[in-house]
């Protein structure tokens, strides 16, 4: 009975600790704003484009306008391999963004891959906008 305990305790551990690999992009405070208005987001008064923002999240921050007129969010490192911290870049036309390191392409739609070797969607933010004002957080 106890060598049974000890399978089951094994199997469980094992578990938690697949749950803590090296394939999660970490989880760090993002607490962004900005007014629409400033010219480094003048890009985002039309739908379909997309700017760059350094210094947030664990790579930097993907601001997209989406068609509707809503906004989406992202963390620019790319979910292949997110212990290298790669940061991926936008692509002409801004309805993708690739990781340099990889080639793996991703949807500015909703985050998800379009090439791999990457399966996982990219890391998206919580968006708010109020008075000409964008918040992204987490």
């Amino acid at each position: 009975m106890k060598k049974l305990g000890w399978v089951a305790f094994s199997i469980i551990l094992g578990f938690l600790g697949c749950a803590k690999g090296g394939n999660v992009i970490p989880s760090v405070a993002v607490n962004f704003e900005a007014p629409l208005t400033d010219p480094r987001y003048s890009k985002l008064n039309v739908p379909g484009n997309a700017v760059l923002v350094n210094g947030y999240g664990v790579a930097g921050l993907i601001l997209y306008r989406e068609s509707d007129g809503s906004y989406a969010a992202y963390d620019r490192c790319s979910t292949y391999n997110p212990q290298n911290l790669c940061a991926v870049t936008l692509d002409p036309g801004n309805f993708t963004v690739t990781d340099p390191c990889s080639g793996s392409k991703f949807l500015l739609l909703d985050g998800s891959p379009a090439k791999g070797p990457a399966t996982k969607s990219l890391k998206s933010y919580y968006v708010t906008v109020t008075n000409y004002e964008i918040f992204v957080t987490n």
